[in-house]
């Protein structure tokens, strides 16, 4: 498959703390393991077009997007071309604080709010739905030593299905991972990914985001047609 990672490319460049993280940004290292099974274009906030051309996008299969600080930045021309191409049946795997959006909040049509703390805590992922192909080759559940806090309650549609659940050395607990369908699309969202901590260097999180991948990829058929159509059958008075 042709996958696209989308990466905002803020924080690696200003702030030391990711960058010793992610030196190469969060989308190369995505792009590395990704890379290992589907051929694989990067794309950043500050290229022309946001790097999510037409031509790109009508050759990706599944678009993979992080973003934090600059959602405001994202211009709605872009954010219409990548809807448009969720309906006709792309693949979406959204990451963590892309919950926040533009094209995210798009799709859902809710705000997406959430709690959040930033304390270093541990993060218990289970796996709730575990006959899904999301979660093929995940045990029962897995932990991450340090993450951010995301809480309930999550201002999102109810979802199709839910994949994860997460729990927090604080108390709290999150629907961490979420499918939904819009038009002939498939779209995941996962919670974990702060920038601070090598969260994508994580095996299970690694193997739960080439799943999703390979779960989302398009099915084979043409987008359905709307508007005025002509019978099938003849009918009595003809049709207008």
């Amino acid at each position: 498959m042709n996958v696209t990672i989308w990466n905002e490319f803020r924080h690696e460049q200003k702030d030391e703390a990711v960058r010793s993280v992610y030196p190469d940004g969060i989308h190369q290292v995505i792009a590395d393991f990704l890379g290992k099974e589907h051929q694989v274009s990067t794309a950043t906030l500050d290229e022309p077009e946001h790097g999510l051309t037409e031509e790109l996008l009508n050759q990706t299969d599944v678009l993979v997007w992080w973003g934090h600080i600059a959602h405001h930045e994202v211009a709605d021309e872009v954010v219409e071309r990548v809807h448009k191409r969720v309906l006709e049946g792309m693949g979406l795997i959204v990451l963590h604080s892309g919950h926040f959006s533009k094209i995210f909040k798009k799709l859902m049509g809710t705000g997406c709010d959430l709690k959040w703390r930033e304390a270093d805590e541990k993060e218990r992922l289970w796996v709730v739905s575990p006959s899904h192909p999301i979660a093929e080759g995940i045990d029962e559940y897995f932990e991450l030593e340090k993450e951010e806090m995301y809480g309930e309650h999550f201002d999102i549609p109810n979802p199709d299905e839910i994949v994860f659940l997460s729990w927090f050395q604080g108390g709290e607990v999150f629907r961490s991972g979420c499918t939904y369908t819009r038009g002939n699309g498939k779209i995941f969202y996962f919670r974990p990914g702060h920038e601070t901590y090598p969260t994508f260097k994580n095996q299970h999180v690694q193997r739960v985001i080439q799943n999703a991948v390979r779960w989302a990829a398009p099915t084979k058929r043409a987008y359905p047609a709307y508007g005025n159509a002509k019978p099938l059958e003849p009918v009595p008075g003809g049709s207008k």
